[in-house]
C-alpha cells in the first residue's frame, strides 16, 4: 500500500490524533527555532522555556491555519461570494493578528521579561500594520501553507481514487450489460436439438447435455471476473462449436486451430461473441455449404484471434448489435492495446482481433 494511502487511512480513522501529531511537530520546529538563537549551552529549564514559546506560537498559528483551510479555501475554490469572502477574510485575518499581538504584549511578555519595560498601547498595536503582517501573519501563513498543501494533497488523492472507483463500477455495469446481450436463441435452439436427439435415443444426447452444462457453468459462474484463463475460453468455444454442429449436417465445414505458448488471461466471452456472430450470419443464413474457420494464436504478449465465415446475403448484417457489442467491450477493457478489423471479400467475412496482453495466470 502506498505511503500516502496509509497516511490517508490514518487521518480518516484517527482525525484528532493526526491533527495533534501535526501541531506537535510544528511546536517542536518552532521550539528549535528559538533554541538556535541561543548559542550558549541549553539547560533543561531553557528547553522547557523554548517549548512553552513554541506552544504559544501554536496558539497564534492554529486559528489562522484552520480559518484559511476550512473557511477561506473552500469558498475560493467554489467561487461563491468571491468578493465577500475576500473582504471577510482580510478583516478576520487582521483581527487574528491583532489578537496575537495583544496576547504577546499583555500575556507572554509580562511572564518572560524583567520589569520595568515599556509596552505598546492598544491603539499602537491596531495601527502597526507592518509589524502585524511581517511578524504575525507572515509567520502564521508560512505554517498554514504547509497544512493547506497537505490537506489539498490528501483531498485530491481521495477525489481521484473515488473517481477511479466510480469509473470501475461504471465499467463493470456496462460490461455486465453487454455480456447480457449474448444471443438467447442459442440456448433455445440447443435445447430443441437435444430434445430431438433424446426422442431418437441418439448416443449424442448425453455428451450434448454435458457440453451445455459446461457452457452454462462457465457463463454463470466463471465469467464474472475481469479476466479469465484463455484455456477456459478455448474449452468454451469447443463446447459451443460441438453443440452448434447438431443443427447442421455434413454440409457445414468448420475448423478450429489454436496455438498457445503459455497460459494467459483475457476478457471473458469476447471470443464466444465473435464465434456466435459467425454462426448466426454465416452458417445460419447460408443454405449452401457454409464454412467457418477459426485460428487462435498466442506468442509472448501478443494474442490474435481470426474467424472467417462464408455468407450468401449482404454483409451489412455483420455490423449489427453483435459486433457493436464486441467493440464496446474492447474499448472498455483494452482501450489502447487492441486492434479489431473486419473485412468482407468474395463472400467471406473475416473478423480479426489482436491484443497486447499484460495479464498472466
Amino acid at each position: 500500500m502506498p505511503l500516502i494511502e496509509r497516511i490517508i487511512q490514518f487521518t480518516g480513522k484517527y482525525r484528532l490524533a493526526a491533527h495533534l501529531i501535526y501541531w506537535m511537530s510544528v511546536t517542536l520546529f518552532a521550539s528549535t527555532r528559538y533554541a538556535v538563537r541561543d548559542m550558549d549551552p541549553i539547560t533543561i529549564a531553557q528547553l522547557m522555556y523554548f517549548f512553552s514559546l513554541g506552544l504559544f506560537d501554536i496558539w497564534i498559528i492554529a486559528p489562522t491555519t484552520y480559518f484559511l483551510a476550512y473557511f477561506v479555501l473552500p469558498r475560493l475554490l467554489t467561487g461563491k461570494h468571491y468578493y465577500r469572502t475576500i473582504i471577510t477574510s482580510l478583516v478576520a485575518l487582521y483581527l487574528l493578528t491583532v489578537l496575537s499581538r495583544l496576547s504577546v504584549v499583555y500575556l507572554l511578555e509580562p511572564l518572560v521579561r524583567r520589569r520595568p519595560f515599556s509596552q505598546e498601547s492598544v491603539p499602537e498595536i491596531f495601527t502597526d500594520l507592518g509589524s502585524l503582517f511581517f511578524n504575525y501573519f507572515f509567520q502564521a501563513f508560512s505554517f498554514a501553507s504547509v497544512f493547506i498543501f497537505i490537506k489539498l494533497l490528501i483531498d485530491q488523492y481521495v477525489v481521484n481514487k473515488r473517481a477511479m472507483e466510480l469509473e470501475k463500477q461504471k465499467t463493470d455495469i456496462e460490461l455486465r450489460a453487454l455480456k447480457a446481450q449474448l444471443n438467447p436463441h442459442f440456448l433455445f435452439n440447443t435445447l430443441n436439438n437435444i430434445y430431438s436427439l433424446s426422442i431418437l435415443q441418439s448416443p449424442k444426447t448425453s455428451p450434448s447435455i454435458a457440453r451445455l452444462s459446461e457452457i452454462l457453468d462457465t457463463l454463470l459462474y466463471r465469467s464474472g471476473k475481469m479476466y479469465v484463463p484463455v484455456s477456459q475460453e478455448i474449452t468454451l468455444l469447443q463446447n459451443y462449436i460441438e453443440l452448434e454442429k447438431l443443427r447442421y449436417d455434413e454440409r457445414l465445414v468448420i475448423s478450429f486451430e489454436h496455438q498457445m505458448e503459455r497460459e494467459v488471461a483475457i476478457a471473458p466471452l469476447i471470443l464466444l461473441s465473435l464465434t456466435e456472430n459467425a454462426f448466426k450470419h454465416g452458417a445460419g443464413e447460408d443454405a449452401g455449404s457454409p464454412e467457418i474457420r477459426i485460428v487462435l494464436k498466442q506468442t509472448g504478449d501478443r494474442f490474435s484471434f481470426e474467424i472467417s465465415n462464408t455468407f450468401r446475403e449482404k454483409v451489412d448484417q455483420q455490423l449489427g448489435i453483435g459486433l457493436e457489442n464486441i467493440r464496446q467491450q474492447l474499448a472498455l477493457l483494452y482501450p489502447e492495446t487492441h486492434t479489431f478489423e473486419t473485412t468482407a471479400a468474395q463472400r467471406v467475412f473475416t473478423a480479426k482481433l489482436e491484443l497486447h496482453l499484460n495479464q498472466q495466470v
